[in-house]
C-alpha cells in the first residue's frame, strides 16, 4: 500500500469534472487504479473515489496541492494514505456473534484496512476473546446513577488516546448520548435486526416467529442521534418459513448481522461510503 492512496470527493455537478481531476493528479505523478463515480440527479451532486498509486510523493504536499485545486470546483474531498490501517475501536455487550466475525476476519487478513486497537464492553464476558486475539480489552459499566456519563468519558478517552477512527458498534446494546453521536458523526457503524420498528423492545425473533415472519434481515448504518435512523451503508436477508422456530429465526439473524455488518466496515475501512445527506454513495 506504500504510495497508495485513495480520494473521495463530492461538488455540485458540472461538466469536466472527471477531466479536471484526472489531470490533477496526473499533473502530480498519480497512476489511477481505480475510478468509481456517480451523479445524484435528486440533490445535483457529483460523488467520485479514485485509487492512484503516487510513487516518491510526499502526503503533505498533496494535500497542500489538493487544497489549491479544490475551490475551482467547489469539492468536498479526503485524501486517505493506504499505507495507513484505520485504527478501529469495537463496542460489544453480551451478543458476541458480530465481535467474533469482526475479529475472525481481520486476523485472516480480510479486512486488510483495519487496524482493530480496542474493544469495549458494558459486561466482562469477551475479555478472554479480546486477550486470545491480543486487543486490548476495557469494561466501561453502565449500571448505577452516573455511571453511563462516566462509561462514555472513558470511552472517548479511549478513543482519543487510540487515536480511533472507526467505532463499530457490534451489538452493544446501550443508545449513545446525542453528544457522543455528535462526536462520533460518519465514523460510527451500528447494525440491528430489520424487524425495527414493528418489534422492538425484547425477544424481536420471539416477536417475529408469532407474527409469521417470511424474511430475516439486517441493516448497517452510521450513527446518529435519531435511533437506528442514521444513513444506511449495507442490508440484506434471509427467506424463512414456518418450520423453523424461534431458534432457528435468531440463529439466522446472527449470522446476516455477521455478514453485513462485515461488508460495511470493509467498505467503510476502503474509503468507499460518501456521506449524500440521509443516504450513503456506496462504490462497492
Amino acid at each position: 500500500m506504500q504510495d497508495s492512496y485513495v480520494l473521495t470527493l463530492s461538488c455540485p455537478d458540472k461538466r469536466g469534472i472527471v477531466h479536471a481531476v484526472t489531470g490533477f493528479l496526473l499533473e502530480h505523478g498519480g497512476n489511477i487504479e481505480e475510478a468509481a463515480q456517480f451523479n445524484d440527479r435528486a440533490s445535483g451532486l457529483f460523488f467520485m473515489r479514485v485509487r492512484f498509486h503516487c510513487p516518491g510523493a510526499d502526503a503533505g504536499a498533496l494535500q497542500a496541492a489538493l487544497g489549491e485545486f479544490a475551490p475551482s470546483l467547489e469539492l468536498t474531498w479526503e485524501l486517505h494514505p493506504l499505507a495507513q490501517a484505520m485504527r478501529c475501536a469495537i463496542f460489544v455487550s453480551r451478543q458476541g456473534h458480530c465481535l467474533n466475525d469482526l475479529l475472525f476476519r481481520w486476523k485472516s487478513g480480510l479486512l486488510p484496512l483495519l487496524d482493530i486497537r480496542a474493544i469495549v464492553s458494558n459486561h466482562r464476558d469477551f475479555y478472554q476473546l479480546a486477550a486470545s486475539y491480543n486487543v486490548p480489552f476495557h469494561h466501561t459499566p453502565t449500571s448505577g446513577a452516573g455511571s453511563k456519563e462516566q462509561a462514555e468519558a472513558r470511552q472517548l478517552a479511549i478513543i482519543e488516546e487510540e487515536g480511533v477512527q472507526l467505532v463499530v458498534l457490534a451489538r452493544y446494546m446501550q443508545i449513545l448520548s446525542p453528544a457522543m453521536c455528535q462526536r462520533l458523526s460518519g465514523r460510527a457503524i451500528n447494525i440491528h435486526h430489520s424487524f425495527l420498528p414493528s418489534f422492538k423492545g425484547a425477544r424481536p425473533y420471539a416477536q417475529a416467529h408469532a407474527r409469521g415472519v417470511k424474511l430475516i434481515g439486517a441493516t448497517a448504518h452510521y450513527v446518529t442521534a435519531d435511533l437506528d435512523e442514521g444513513p444506511i451503508i449495507e442490508q440484506d436477508a434471509t427467506r424463512v418459513d414456518h418450520s423453523l422456530d424461534v431458534e432457528d429465526l435468531a440463529a439466522i439473524g446472527r449470522d446476516t448481522e455477521s455478514q453485513v455488518l462485515a461488508r460495511a466496515v470493509k467498505w467503510h475501512s476502503e474509503h468507499r461510503v460518501l456521506l449524500n445527506g440521509q443516504r450513503t454513495v456506496v462504490f462497492r
